[in-house]
């Protein structure tokens, strides 16, 4: 829910990025200065598309992933649910090892194998201590550019898909946000991030394989790695030559549309998300929406009962007698995005939350904001974002998107000067986008007190 935009991602774990060098189609490598205490973090991109990028930091564990550019949007709605099952079958047989092999040899050194995926991108990253690197590429190479997906082992994986998605949909917001999703797009957007229960049972191998074949090819990979040698992964990299070469299958452009799900399961909280299309990810409007996020509150910074001061948890107190929950909600992707607020609220007061809420937004549009509130808002953006890349695994993974999308890095002091030049009328006017846009809306719980769209 806390969207940030690409033009304003970056990498540092010390803040001394000199600019991000632009890295051209042949097999060239340029560097980029972290700190004293690290490596250039440096930057190949091969012939054949695929980026590298690594940070040697001399840390005694390392952390290497592979990003890939695909996800559930890239799903049609004949093989839905084959990228959930992906995710869930990264340990199963390859060609070069067997799938008690990858599991075993990764817990014998102490390593570890995780899976991530977005509607936009899959990612494969292992960890372990440095001088078992070699040891855990190996399984990270079989499983990313070798799987077998043989049928009696995808057969009983099926199963595991009803698990997953029974205990990510525990927490309410995931349904909500999928349903969000659904209401507001015609297609790509719209596919879920977790299989239907009709799908559950009739993916095919077949269907794994075509997905692979069709996204994981080299201009669409990354392999990114921290507290490794540019060498050592550039090695690395050259086992990627076998996998297939080019842009693989197109997506499909999403198309906003607008629309509303309700879920009627009788909770005593209601959750509820409003949006209107937001940005696309890496444009100027991004950083906008961004900064008006923290302006309107992207949730507590001081935590454990305080006085909230953003503009939609004091306007919606002077309204609810009952305790509540709300934030602005922001999401970038590569052709659209999505903005609005989220609501939490006793059944009997979700109406005058969501309204309330809905105001403080109205209000913004017609210039309740001065330029001491973008301020504060743009001091917070920054801080969040950097603080979000002080870990290994936030900052493999904000290269590894950087790298992805565009080949290249941006630095802290062009990511923090991109989010200074908003200026108070540039979140005016994105205020007025949301204000004057067609809206979606996603809501769950006892619903009688919730209004419907055409009511707000």
């Amino acid at each position: 829910m806390k969207g940030f935009p690409m033009a304003a991602r970056s990498l540092s774990r010390f803040y001394s990025l000199k600019v991000a060098p632009k890295v051209s189609s042949s097999a060239t490598a340029a560097k980029v200065k972290l700190s004293p205490r690290s490596e250039d973090l440096e930057i190949t991109k091969l012939p054949n598309g695929l980026v590298i990028a690594s940070l040697e930091n001399f840390s005694p564990a390392s952390r290497i992933g592979v990003f890939i550019k695909t996800g559930s949007r890239y799903e049609t709605t004949s093989n839905l649910g084959t990228a959930h099952l992906l995710r869930l079958a990264s340990n199963l047989t390859t060609k070069g090892a067997s799938s008690f092999r990858i599991t075993r040899g990764i817990e014998a050194v102490g390593g570890s194998l995780s899976v991530y995926a977005t509607r936009e991108q899959m990612a494969y990253s292992v960890e372990c201590l440095r001088d078992y690197v070699d040891t855990v590429m190996e399984y990270l190479l079989n499983v990313t550019t070798a799987p077998e997906f043989r049928p009696w082992e995808v057969s009983a994986l099926q199963p595991q898909l009803k698990v997953d998605k029974t205990i990510a949909r525990q927490n309410p917001q995931v349904g909500v946000l999928e349903n969000l999703h659904a209401a507001a797009y015609k297609n790509a957007l719209a596919n879920p991030l977790y299989c239907p229960d009709y799908r559950v049972g009739k993916i095919t191998p077949e269907q794994l394989h075509h997905f692979v074949q069709s996204n994981f090819t080299s201009s669409r990979m990354a392999l990114v790695g921290i507290g490794i040698k540019h060498s050592t992964l550039k090695h690395v990299a050259e086992q990627f030559l076998n996998i297939r070469s080019g842009s693989g299958a197109p997506g499909a452009k999403a198309v906003y549309r607008g629309g509303e799900i309700r879920k009627q399961t009788g909770d005593s909280l209601v959750h509820a998300a409003i949006v209107a299309e937001g940005a696309v990810v890496g444009s100027p409007e991004a950083n906008a929406f961004s900064v008006l996020q923290y302006v309107l509150g992207a949730g507590p910074l001081v935590k454990r009962g305080s006085n909230v001061t953003s503009k939609l948890i004091q306007g919606v107190a002077k309204v609810a007698s009952q305790p509540f929950d709300v934030s602005a909600f922001n999401v970038n992707y590569s052709d659209s995005g999505l903005f609005g607020i989220y609501t939490i609220s006793q059944a009997p007061n979700a109406g005058e939350v969501i309204k309330a809420a809905l105001n403080q937004v109205k209000a913004v549009a017609q210039g309740g904001v001065t330029d001491a509130d973008v301020t504060v808002a743009k001091n917070q953006l920054k801080a969040n974002y950097l603080m979000s890349v002080e870990t290994s695994k936030g900052l493999l993974n904000e290269i590894g998107t950087e790298s992805l999308v565009s080949g290249t890095l941006t630095s802290p002091s062009a990511a923090a000067q991109k989010i200074d030049s908003v200026a108070t009328a540039d979140v005016v006017n994105a205020a007025k986008k949301f204000l004057n846009g067609k809206k979606s809306m996603a809501a769950s719980g006892d619903l009688g007190n919730t209004p419907f769209l055409d009511e707000l």
